[in-house]
């Protein structure tokens, strides 16, 4: 029997409108779909008459139910797995069950669709051009701080999604380690109560500690930082700089003269003749 396909189909982040017609077809072909909560899932599938069997596919059980579904899978199953919102396994359950797909050459086909991340990026006024998504930070400030230190130089816009009770503590982590960048604060993407905020983090911060509640979905979204320059030093002499590269990296003489070349930004032929004006 043919083997069955895995679909990962995106589904809205709020506005229930934003979905394909394509993915609302996968979800009323599919033999069964696997939703991180199946009464979150049935709100989406009830209104647009629905009713394709569902199952839980979510954190807790997920060694469980990818062993179930591969199973099924193997006999010709079409499945289509969605996450609460936005696009499986951005910061949601998934990665399971389509390596094990991949592993045993099962099908697999995105539909693509909402996505958080993207939503919050193109109405941030940040650069679009480069940017890491990093997902959740860690809960503790220690580790939070850890993991902002090693994004601290990269070259990219950055995105992380948060949640209510710790945004304060996350935005004070970001300004202590990333310094004051420009930002954005989207909320409740999608939803009636959608809102941007822009600024400085000093700014947002001030903002958001003014407010007597802070409720919602939030993703911050921070501009790209200063990378550094690096200064490499070398010996003033060629032949030292040469002598260097052979015994430090046990390097023949004609390798470690190549090198030399590269890291001085010349050719080999014009190194070795500065080896020989400096006789």
């Amino acid at each position: 029997m043919a083997q069955g396909t895995l679909y990962l189909v995106a589904t809205p982040i709020g506005n229930l409108e934003d979905i394909s017609q394509r993915a609302l077809r996968v979800l009323q072909e599919a033999d069964l779909i696997a939703c991180e909560d199946t009464r979150h899932t049935s709100r989406l599938l009830t209104r647009y008459g629905i009713d394709t069997p569902r199952k839980s596919y979510h954190e807790f059980n997920e060694a469980k139910r990818t062993a179930q579904f591969l199973q099924q899978l193997r006999k010709g199953m079409q499945i289509a797995l969605v996450s609460d919102s936005g696009t499986p396994l951005v910061s949601d359950p998934g990665y399971e069950i389509v390596f094990a797909c991949r592993r045993e050459g099962i099908r697999v086909v995105p539909i693509p669709g909402a996505s958080a991340v993207v939503a919050a990026l193109i109405g941030s006024g940040l650069p679009t051009d480069s940017f890491l998504f990093a997902g959740f930070l860690p809960a503790r400030s220690s580790q939070r701080k850890l993991k902002l230190e090693e994004l601290a130089t990269v070259p990219a816009t950055l995105i992380f999604y948060e949640a209510p009770h710790r945004l304060l503590a996350s935005l004070a982590d970001m300004l202590a380690v990333l310094g004051s960048r420009q930002a954005a604060i989207a909320r409740e993407l999608t939803k009636v109560h959608e809102e941007f905020l822009h600024g400085s983090l000093p700014e947002l911060l001030e903002l958001l500690q003014a407010r007597e509640n802070i409720k919602g979905e939030f993703v911050v979204v921070i501009s790209r930082g200063e990378v550094p320059a690096v200064h490499v030093t070398y010996p003033e002499s060629i032949r030292k700089h040469l002598e260097k590269e052979m015994q430090e990296n046990d390097l023949p003489r004609n390798e470690a003269l190549r090198k030399v070349a590269r890291q001085r930004g010349i050719s080999r032929k014009q190194a070795y003749r500065m080896i020989l004006e400096e006789k």
